[in-house]
């Protein structure tokens, strides 16, 4: 079996019999209380009390300060979390698996072991997710005013990832953003934001390099600290809240292509919290 490690990031505690079930190991983030069965974000050098806002990036800053340099190289480094999972093969896409996962089904779809098509590779993405499929009701509710000012955004090849984020986030705040990203980055992710209308889904990966982990936690950390210059923490409703997320979500599926060749895999979304699924 390929030498692997997956770390399934969660909020809440009562989650650990399911994590254990499926050989996860265990990461508590934010303020709730975990027992010692659990690696926090909270401990060692941490960025913790800024969970909120980053989400998965305090678990990402964490374990670049406190574990990357333990591990074996050629080691396969997995993140997941509890309401979006890798799955087990990739003959049904994740639209299709969002569909027909259900509490009976679940551990037949759920990742278990790293698939052997990822043999030839070192970086494994999320499939990708499109931003150009609006529906003529969501541009009635959330665009209708920018749509009509500019009829070119009608044309699904002119619906960008950066429209998408100005829309739901914030009207030139992606802009702002890339302005204090690091020049050797800056206009290749200009350009990728304005010209791609999908990119890989969630703020998951798994990687066997830890060059290119470190590489890219470098490039991350340093520009979200940047950001914070510009929105600090006084923010309000989740779209806004959670903006330094968004940014590194749209920003792993940039850096990761443009710097390793990798491979997609389907990732699906059920939440086991909700839907209180327990692991047989």
């Amino acid at each position: 079996m390929i030498d692997s490690k997956i770390f399934c990031m969660c909020l809440q505690s009562h989650h650990l019999d399911n994590i254990k079930k499926l050989k996860y190991t265990p990461v508590g983030l934010g303020k709730n209380n975990f027992s010692s069965e659990w690696l926090k974000d909270s401990t060692g050098l941490n960025i913790s009390q800024k969970n909120s806002y980053y989400g998965e990036y305090t678990f990402y800053y964490w374990f670049w300060k406190n574990l990357l340099e333990e591990l074996e190289d050629n080691t396969w480094i997995g993140f997941t979390g509890y309401r979006y999972h890798w799955s087990q093969e990739n003959s049904i896409s994740s639209d299709k698996l969002n569909k027909i996962v259900n509490k009976e089904n679940f551990m037949k779809y759920v990742l278990k072991k790293i698939p052997k098509e990822w043999e030839n590779t070192d970086v494994v993405l999320g499939e990708k997710i499109n931003v150009n499929n609006w529906k003529l009701s969501k541009i009635l509710k959330h665009a209708k005013k920018k749509f009509i000012l500019n009829p070119s955004y009608f044309l699904k090849s002119n619906q960008s990832i950066k429209l998408h984020f100005d829309i739901f986030h914030g009207e030139g705040l992606l802009d702002k953003a890339i302005n204090v990203l690091d020049k050797s980055e800056r206009n290749d992710f200009k350009e990728f934001v304005t010209n791609e209308n999908s990119f890989n889904r969630e703020n998951l990966f798994f990687c066997r390099s830890k060059k290119i982990m470190n590489d890219y936690f470098i490039s991350i950390f340093n520009w979200l600290e940047k950001c914070e210059n510009i929105f600090g923490f006084d923010l309000k409703g989740y779209s806004k809240t959670r903006i330094y997320a968004f940014l590194a979500e749209r920003y792993l599926s940039y850096w990761f292509n443009k710097h390793t060749k990798p491979f997609t895999w389907p990732i699906f979304f059920y939440d086991t919290n909700v839907n209180k699924i327990e692991i047989k």
